[in-house]
């Protein structure tokens, strides 16, 4: 997973506790759940930040200096990582190693894999054994304790999982379409047997062409979709001109590169999951409660 650098001992924090850097705030909960209190964990992007396009600054890079070790998503999620395994030296782990990806299939990106693979309860459990493996590497004298932490963290995926699998199976046949503004559900799509269409593959590419508008128009009043949605990290004005000309309605913004703060609705990764589903099932059945 690491470099032998993983074998390095505790940063100069004031606690004494091993620094982790993560990318964003989806990978830091995941590593606290890992990790409990054994490891200070950094996120570089903070609550409501977009992360493709992201750039560094130097603060950024101050509050990295110290990591013991960095974790990333990688499949091209974070262009800009190397700004940091450039300037610090410390290992980096790659959290998505292991996952079966799914291709981006339109736009500047075709071909390459969709990166957003935590979206998808099943990945989720193969990117816990990722963590576990860099924090033991890093810190073998607690394996044990990483080992525990993610057979419990695990589990409580593999629950939620079947929750959202169940809920998502009430949606009728015939409105299990999923439009978005970025292409960030294909993994989720995939898990609970829902059509994907939206309007760009990756939040890069965020302003819709007439085109790519009016094809998704076209699409909503082909399959006759209730309900389309955006994601809280982009503008959602191309989706609003797609709910005005096809008759939809907008959904509520669904969360995927970013948690909440910790009084919102998802300030952690397990009710992230929660939150998209319960609107995604709501929205396509037109249900009053999510």
């Amino acid at each position: 997973m690491c470099a032998p650098a993983c074998a390095t001992g505790p940063s100069a924090a004031d606690d004494g506790r091993l620094t982790v850097v993560t990318t964003f705030t989806v990978l830091a909960d995941m590593v606290r759940n890992v990790a409990g209190e054994r490891v200070d964990v950094v996120s570089v992007t903070r609550v409501g930040s977009e992360i493709h396009a992201y750039e560094p600054t130097p603060d950024d890079l101050v509050r990295a200096a110290d990591a013991d070790l960095m974790l990333h998503n990688g499949l091209g999620l974070e262009t800009w990582f190397s700004q940091f395994t450039d300037q610090i030296d410390a290992p980096a782990a790659t959290v998505s190693e292991g996952v079966e990806t799914i291709p981006i299939t339109s736009g500047g990106y075709r071909g390459d894999p969709n990166p957003h693979a935590w979206m998808s309860p099943d990945n989720a459990r193969i990117y816990v054994d990722n963590i576990a493996a860099a924090l033991s590497e890093l810190d073998p004298a607690h394996a044990q304790g990483y080992a525990a932490d993610a057979a419990d963290y695990k589990r409580r995926i593999a629950r939620i999982g079947e929750d959202l699998a169940d809920r998502l199976d009430r949606v009728p046949e015939s409105q299990r379409a999923l439009v978005t503004c970025e292409g960030a559900f294909s993994y989720l799509a995939r898990d609970a047997g829902l059509t994907e269409r939206y309007l760009w593959a990756v939040n890069a590419d965020t302003q819709a062409t007439p085109r790519q508008v009016a094809s998704v128009v076209e699409f909503v009043r082909d399959n006759d979709v209730p309900t389309v949605f955006c994601e809280t990290t982009v503008n959602d004005g191309a989706q609003r001109q797609v709910a005005a000309e096809s008759g939809a309605e907008l959904g509520p913004d669904l969360y995927v590169d970013s948690l909440s703060e910790p009084g919102g609705p998802v300030p952690t990764y397990l009710e992230l999951l929660r939150y998209d589903t319960a609107a995604i099932a709501a929205g396509l059945t037109r249900e009053e409660d999510a």
